[in-house]
């Protein structure tokens, strides 16, 4: 066999994804928020790219320029006048109490001083962090050098719970201290406020702040060291009979665990609150729902013209300059289609989605239907993976409150007679169940699953258990009111 090099023609087909193409998907799936700093950080880029301004706000820029500019007219216009300065002694002055109130040793605020004051609406406060707040407690100690740097040490290794995640030995290590010494600054910080922070576990930090707050006993004492288990459990029998003790007591000294706080660090969380910005607001008018799109905060956008008029008119500019323009401008124009083809898809998905779910827009969470993705992308005949980046990290504001578009898709719950359920709607009958419960005798997972299917609702009981936990629910043996 002759080994050689040949050339060879063959014809084949692929699928290549344009730069274009990879824009559009990319911007179905960003967010509201993460669209607006991607056309924010364009509008940067590309000189191309200007925003459409209001015919509102055009006037009144318009405006003010006309003012300002009359301003300066007038002002140039009008003659100035010499300041003349006429000092006139009135006869009737009050003489003493004017030296009397000048001479006293009080501070006088003059207008001036007023003037320079700072505004203090302009100022805000930042949260107290629990770094922060454990600091100031140590400098007030009088500690030495070696006793406040362990004491940083154990500052820095608290987790936002106020848990110390270290040993004492790794403590000790970090700087070479003698470990009597790092246990001795640790009981003094085991005493700083919040109570209970510095502990190295739960049953640690609820002793501390029953010793802080000198509650001690034997019952409470007892519980806490050696029945969290079952207290946990709701098992109160268990720890009668284990501290020889009646229930009455251990009633009564759990119902003062209760009130100890488990994570001592929890009131300085720095954590601040997520606000959602809904992408579409469903209203209903008469008998039919109308869909609006929140432009709010979004900039329109345009070509800039006198780039485009540059280069349409062979406006004599570099060849250089001239194909930068025309790159930019493309660019500029396939981002704003791409917008638009966004805002159109997403409209048209929330139609599909109301017309499968309209019972749930009208009456509520109970008539919710089971849909996938599929039924949407055959209605709108697009590809389930673009309704899949549509649904994502998108909200609509609903005449039943404000859902994220994932919430609309959910499998279907058999039923024994009639149309089947949607999962999301036997989860708020599972609610429902456990919040009119009775609080002395919780319904068990295998009794919720009974009841369900006297309502014609076919489910098992390890599917009411996983129900139970995406609603962060306790089982009953832990909903059990001691």
């Amino acid at each position: 066999m002759e080994l050689g090099l040949q050339q060879n023609l063959t014809l084949t087909q692929q699928l290549v994804m344009t730069p274009q193409l990879q824009q559009a998907i990319k911007l179905l799936q960003l967010s509201r928020l993460e669209l607006a700093e991607m056309i924010q950080q364009e509008m940067e880029q590309n000189p191309a790219i200007e925003e459409v301004v209001s015919e509102e706000t055009a006037d009144k820029k318009k405006a003010g320029l006309e003012e300002e500019s009359q301003t300066a007219e007038d002002n140039k216009e009008a003659p100035v006048k010499e300041v003349t300065i006429e000092e006139k002694v009135r006869s009737d002055t009050d003489w003493e109490n004017y030296i009397n109130e000048y001479n006293s040793t009080g501070r006088i605020y003059t207008e001036s001083e007023s003037r320079e004051a700072p505004n203090f609406e302009a100022f805000t406060s930042s949260k107290q962090t629990l770094d922060d707040h454990m600091r100031w407690q140590l400098m007030l100690h009088g500690l030495s050098d070696s006793e406040i740097e362990i004491g940083n040490n154990i500052i820095g290794n608290l987790n936002r719970d106020g848990y110390l995640c270290v040993t004492v030995e790794e403590l000790a290590s970090q700087g070479d201290f003698d470990i009597e010494l790092v246990e001795d600054v640790l009981e003094l910080m085991q005493g700083f406020d919040p109570p209970g922070v510095c502990a190295r576990d739960l049953t640690e930090a609820l002793l501390i702040q029953v010793r802080h707050l000198g509650i001690e006993s034997e019952v409470i004492t007892g519980i806490i060291t050696d029945h969290l288990k079952n207290l946990e459990n709701r098992n109160i029998k268990k720890i009668a009979k284990a501290l020889h003790i009646s229930l009455d007591e251990v009633r009564a000294a759990v119902k003062i665990i209760q009130f100890l706080e488990p994570k001592p660090g929890r009131k300085f969380a720095t954590d601040e609150p997520s606000y959602i910005t809904p992408d579409i607001y469903v209203y209903k008018y008469d008998d039919e729902f109308k869909i609006v799109m929140n432009d709010d905060g979004l900039p329109k956008l345009k070509i800039n013209r006198y780039y485009k008029d540059a280069v349409a008119k062979g406006t004599k500019i570099p060849k250089e300059t001239k194909n930068y323009l025309n790159e930019k401008m493309q660019s500029a124009s396939w981002l704003i289609k791409s917008i638009h083809q966004r805002q159109k898809t997403i409209y048209l998905v929330m139609e599909s989605i109301i017309k499968f779910q309209r019972e749930f827009f009208e009456k509520g969470i109970a008539y919710l239907k089971p849909l996938i993705l599929r039924d949407i992308a055959e209605d709108i005949e697009m590809h389930e993976s673009t309704i899949s980046r549509v649904t994502t990290n998108k909200y609509a504001y609903t005449p039943q409150g404000l859902f994220e578009l994932k919430y609309f898709f959910n499998s279907s719950i058999e039923r024994s007679v009639g149309e089947s359920m949607a999962s999301e709607s036997v989860k708020a009958k599972i609610k429902t169940m456990i919040d009119n419960e009775d609080p002395d005798n919780p319904l068990s997972d295998e009794k919720i699953s009974a009841i369900l299917k006297e309502s014609n609702i076919l489910i098992a009981r390890r599917t009411v258990a996983k129900y139970r936990k995406v609603l962060n629910i306790l089982p009953s043996n832990k909903r059990k009111q001691l």
